[in-house]
């Protein structure tokens, strides 16, 4: 079992160094949850599947993230806050080359 630390900065701007697993097919958003990174009810409201933003972040670091679903795309482009950052939590799947990713949630819509 390999975890690797995230950087999440909350919604409150206080920033969390988490241990993320990578062996259990875990996205940013259930990182999140998980923690308890964010109040019950306001993030993952669709429960992963790319249809309501709740989940929305911006990647602050330089990471290479796999490519935007179409799902995805079309999700932020309905969104609120949406900066050339943005990605949704639940489409970034916790991995080994996420050591040390930094993110910071979007405001709450």
């Amino acid at each position: 079992m390999l975890d690797v630390k995230l950087h999440i900065t909350d919604r409150e701007g206080v920033t969390h160094s988490v241990d993320a697993p990578t062996d259990m097919n875990m996205n940013l958003m259930e990182v999140i949850r998980s923690f308890e990174l964010a109040p019950e009810g306001t993030i993952g409201i669709c429960g992963g599947m790319a249809m309501c933003a709740s989940c929305q972040c911006y990647i602050e670091s330089e990471h290479e993230l796999p490519e935007m679903s179409y799902d995805e795309d079309a999700m932020l482009a309905e969104a609120f806050h949406v900066q050339e950052n943005s990605r949704l939590g639940c489409q970034i799947f916790i991995t080994e080359n996420l050591e040390n990713l930094k993110v910071t949630l979007a405001p709450e819509e």
